[in-house]
């Protein structure tokens, strides 16, 4: 018989979402209404025909819900049930005692009249996706919650300049001047172009431009620009992407301010820019070597501040583009430069890395140009890259192989040849290659490839569906009886990536290719899924929300782990009671999404 003093009781409901966020005069009230009982294995607590009498609270053994025959949930230790058989006065499905039931019983009408406190309320009442963002929310709850939700109307923001484009260059001058503004935007019915000291220096000082000429002479076209009520971290993001030290501020399509890049990184103080300043400024391997540990740190710090993991892979995938850009310029000649493309394919072309994972690179050569005048800087390329702490890749796909080294044509050949084999090694190859993202060189080859390999594939259902199948390779690691299904020979963990990740990665993979989409980030890829109806944004908000949590919790694994091999691994039980809800919460849409997916691919007839 298990025993719980006054303080467990209330330790135990508190840690319970929403009863922590009760204030003490309320949860005092509920733990004198809190009875508990027991229940023999085998014992139906609710189903259609017998009315719930309560709310649910396990302390030990476990429910099971079902629903025509099918297991919906197993509940355990910690875990609730059944909210809306009380709110709603029906229930669908069965609960019965799986495991010998010790638990905490919150009688209906208390639980009813619970329910008038509107943080309860708030929470019972909620769709899976604003519940699932709560719990984030709570469970993500510090010192540092003001920068998770921060905005660029938070910020101080400089005085604009802005003037029309028949103003003379002394005139906007002046004016400028007046407003100890850093720039000057100039506004020509809808389009904004900017000057810069750049610009001034060139044209007017080294361009013999003359200060009476109309401004718009020297302005640059092509405002980089961040709406008012766009969040701080995407300035953060802009700035780094676009190495410029002031974003332009519209509000309402209208310039409304500039913000400073001081001002931000003063804010922010996780060191990014200056990564990314540093890596410019960079003139050998050694210099950069430097910065490993700080790419690190900044995860880190970010990930310990409640940054969204979707904002940190951004960020890290922005500075280790610039790490590819600047050892491809050390390595490539410049006359050799103009007539390739450095990709970046797996994780890294999706922005979702984190740490630095496997090299998964290749380099495309325009046609009709030496494939052979480009083998010896690639082989410098990766001995950097792997000098860099970039790891070998296993399958060797790196731009060292000269399998991943070829000209458009050699491509093209390539891709037809994936497409006719279907084999799991050439699937495999076809998936990593359409996560491609260009980060040296000319952009275009790359570009021409992804739509000559999406035509490919145009109304080709059958080798979509082979595709797709990949998606059922892996169980979800959903136990009918204690709710995670764990790997005894790596300590009772289980595989994240294996477990979920892959399944929604490669299935999203999947749909886009059917469609034509040429996103290669998953979350972008799921809201271009969205716009074109492909699913409905309830399903889509369900799945962004699903693939942040897992990506979350991998991070917590991989910053944990003492190797690569390890970093997709988690042991539930290390995790806090909220988070462990959280990845059931994605599982079960993961699963839902594999069934999405059998049905829309029809993978039952797929041998």
């Amino acid at each position: 018989m298990i025993k719980l003093s006054i303080l467990d009781q209330r330790k135990l409901i508190e840690s319970i979402h929403p009863f922590g966020l009760l204030s003490r005069t309320t949860l005092d009230n509920l733990m004198q209404k809190i009875d508990i009982a027991y229940y023999p294995k085998d014992t139906l607590l609710i189903s259609k025909n017998l009315p719930s009498i309560a709310f649910y609270i396990i302390i030990k053994g476990s429910v099971t819900e079902s629903k025509d025959d099918e297991i919906q949930n197993v509940y355990s230790h910690g875990d609730t049930f059944d909210a809306d058989a009380l709110i709603y006065g029906k229930c669908e499905g069965r609960f019965v005692v799986d495991e010998d039931l010790i638990c905490y019983e919150i009688k209906k009408d208390d639980f009813l009249e619970l329910m008038q406190n509107k943080k309860v309320q708030n929470y019972f009442l909620q769709d899976f996706v604003t519940r699932h963002q709560q719990l984030k929310n709570y469970d993500m709850q510090s010192d540092f919650s003001g920068f998770l939700m921060a905005r660029v109307s938070d910020m101080f923001l400089h005085k604009a300049c802005v003037v029309d484009p028949s103003e003379s260059i002394f005139s906007a001058l002046g004016k400028q001047e007046k407003l100890k503004a850093h720039v000057i935007i100039v506004k020509d019915a809808n389009e904004y172009s900017i000057v810069t000291d750049t610009d001034l220096r060139k044209h007017v000082l080294l361009g013999g431009a003359d200060v009476k000429d109309e401004i718009s002479k020297i302005a640059t076209k092509g405002l980089i620009s961040i709406d008012y009520a766009d969040f701080l971290f995407n300035a953060l993001l802009i700035m780094t992407q676009n190495e410029i030290k002031r974003i332009v501020v519209m509000k309402n399509k209208e310039v409304f301010g500039v913000l400073e890049q001081l001002d931000l990184l003063s804010y922010f103080a996780n060191h990014s820019h200056l990564v990314a300043v540093q890596i410019d400024k960079a003139l050998n391997i050694d210099d950069l070597k430097i910065l490993q540990a700080d790419m690190k740190n900044i995860i880190i710090t970010l990930r310990a501040k409640g940054v969204k993991v979707r904002y940190i892979t951004k960020l890290i995938s922005t500075l280790n583009i610039k790490v590819y850009k600047k050892v491809f310029d050390m390595c490539v000649d410049a006359e050799l430069q103009k007539d390739c493309a450095l990709i970046v394919m797996g994780s890294e072309g999706r922005e979702e890395q984190t740490l630095k994972s496997d090299q998964d690179n290749a380099l495309i050569i325009r046609n009709g140009v030496d494939v052979k005048l480009y083998e010896e800087p690639m082989m410098k390329l990766n001995s950097h890259l792997l000098e860099l702490g970039f790891p070998k890749c296993p399958g060797n796909i790196m731009v060292s192989n000269e399998f991943w080294r070829r000209d458009e044509s050699g491509y093209k050949k390539l891709i037809a040849g994936w497409t006719q084999s279907m084999s799991e090694a050439d699937v495999q190859n076809l998936s990593i290659f359409l996560d491609s993202k260009c980060v040296a060189g000319d952009e275009n080859l790359l570009s021409s490839l992804i739509t000559h390999l999406h035509q490919h594939f145009h109304q080709r259902d059958d080798v979509l569906a082979h595709i797709a199948k990949a998606v059922l390779n892996f169980e979800t690691p959903l136990s009918v009886f204690s709710g995670f299904v764990l790997e005894k020979e790596q300590q009772n963990r289980l595989d994240l990536k294996k477990g979920g990740l892959f399944a929604l990665v490669h299935g999203i993979r999947t749909l886009c290719l059917e469609y034509e989409i040429t996103q290669t980030n998953t979350i972008e890829r799921i809201k271009e899924l969205n716009n074109k109806g492909i699913i409905d944004k309830v399903f889509a908000t369900e799945l962004i929300e699903s693939f942040d949590t897992l990506s979350a919790i991998r991070l917590k694994a991989t910053l944990e782990a003492k190797s690569l091999d390890e970093s997709n691994y988690i042991n539930p039980q290390s995790l806090e009671k909220i988070q462990r809800d959280l990845l059931k919460d994605s599982f079960k849409i993961i699963n839902k999404f594999k069934k999405f997916m059998s049905f829309h691919f029809h993978l039952n007839m797929v041998s």
